[in-house]
């Protein structure tokens, strides 16, 4: 009998997806640039409609059984399939190494007596152990580890409601402040990344609609969470999470939550990027691999991958919503006679297309995402309305 994972375990894992250093800088860049009272409704559209895609995409994993990157065969066929499932695996690997060095410049700004090398290969080593241990046999040590990591995050949290001086006005100046939908951008952005990613841990659910939703829920609310301690952290008046936690006086629990939540967050992407490279080749071991995964993150987090973190972000979401607007499309609306791999292709690139053409405006109505999600699910669906 395979082993399945109950509802509380996939709660408990995409809960821990969100808790991360990249999720409070987003919340950080927001508030930076925005009045408070312009910036909740686009904050959490955003994330609602990331959290609806998130579970439509990962129901189709927990529906056919198999992972991310197999569940685009239907509807791009074998090669569009292992074309993506390549990119997949390429952005994993820069997003592993991204939320490394994240975490790792968080911890040095903590006047911590380490190098940021040191410091970056032992996280790296850290996710590692967990992959090739793997999440069935760690999964009472994950749970456990969690409470831990929420427990300090509502001490965190509290503090920050305690010291914050905000009165609904911007707090760092900026020359030109986000407009509604490049607030909503920012926050979407998040949630689409992990599209690539979901099904390859819904596919093993015991109750497949329960356990999905309970995980899009769980990510929502816990990304949410981490948008708003970044706001927060500006309200204290600062625009540095270590700063925020010097003043706050928490010391150790502030290392400890920066570790964890680095670790937890990069232990699903490296995990998946092994599960991407099986797509590719099947012989490949994906334990294996996610520890080579890891090895090849320390590196490029080291060479200066966060100087081009923004753009690498909104690269991610430009490849993969209109992606996920095709799929959504051929699984719920199409079927094996009106689906075809060469059209799909073809209402993707127009995605990213309308995507890339999008970004070069400052503000453009409905935002880069969700137009490039639009484009891709009309024109996808157009073949199967006439085909039927």
């Amino acid at each position: 009998m395979e082993n399945r994972t109950g509802i509380f375990t996939n709660g408990i894992i995409w809960f821990g997806v969100a808790i991360s250093v990249s999720e409070i800088e987003a919340g950080i860049q927001i508030a930076s640039a925005s009045s408070l009272n312009s910036l909740w409704i686009p904050l959490i559209l955003g994330h609602l409609l990331g959290g609806i895609l998130l579970f439509l995409v990962g129901y189709i994993g927990a529906k056919l059984r198999i992972n991310a990157m197999q569940t685009t065969v239907s509807a791009f066929g074998k090669y569009g399939s292992k074309f993506f499932a390549t990119l997949n695996v390429m952005q994993l690997i820069a997003w592993v190494a991204v939320l490394n060095a994240q975490g790792t410049l968080a911890l040095v700004s903590l006047n911590l007596p380490v190098s940021f090398p040191l410091i970056s290969a032992v996280l790296a080593a850290l996710v590692a152990l967990w992959v090739y241990i793997g999440l069935q046999r760690s999964s009472k040590l994950t749970t456990a580890v969690m409470f831990v990591l929420i427990a300090l995050l509502i001490i965190l949290s509290t503090k920050l409601f305690l010291l914050d001086n905000t009165s609904g006005v911007t707090i760092f100046s900026s020359s030109k402040a986000l407009s509604f939908w490049n607030i909503f951008e920012i926050s979407i952005a998040m949630p689409i990344s992990w599209l690539p990613v979901i099904s390859d841990y819904t596919k093993d659910v015991e109750k497949p609609v329960k356990a999905t939703a309970i995980s899009a829920i769980a990510y929502t609310v816990a990304s949410l969470w981490m948008y708003f301690i970044g706001v927060g952290i500006v309200g204290i008046g600062t625009d540095n999470i270590s700063h925020s936690i010097l003043l706050m006086g928490l010391g150790i629990p502030g290392v400890i939550i920066l570790v964890l939540s680095t670790v937890t967050t990069n232990f699903l992407a490296t995990n998946s990027a092994g599960e991407s490279a099986k797509s590719i080749y099947s012989k490949v071991d994906p334990k294996i691999a996610g520890v080579v995964v890891s090895i090849l993150s320390v590196i490029i987090a080291v060479s200066g991958i966060m100087d081009h973190y923004i753009d690498f972000l909104y690269l991610i979401s430009s490849v993969f919503a209109p992606m996920a607007a095709v799929l959504l499309v051929s699984f719920y609306l199409g079927d094996e006679k009106t689906n075809s791999g060469k059209w799909n292709l073809v209402a993707w690139f127009a995605g990213f297309i309308t995507y890339q053409l999008a970004g070069f405006f400052d503000s453009v109505l409905f935002g880069p995402t969700l137009l490039s999600i639009i484009v891709s699910a009309a024109i996808a669906y157009f073949a199967v309305f006439i085909k039927r």
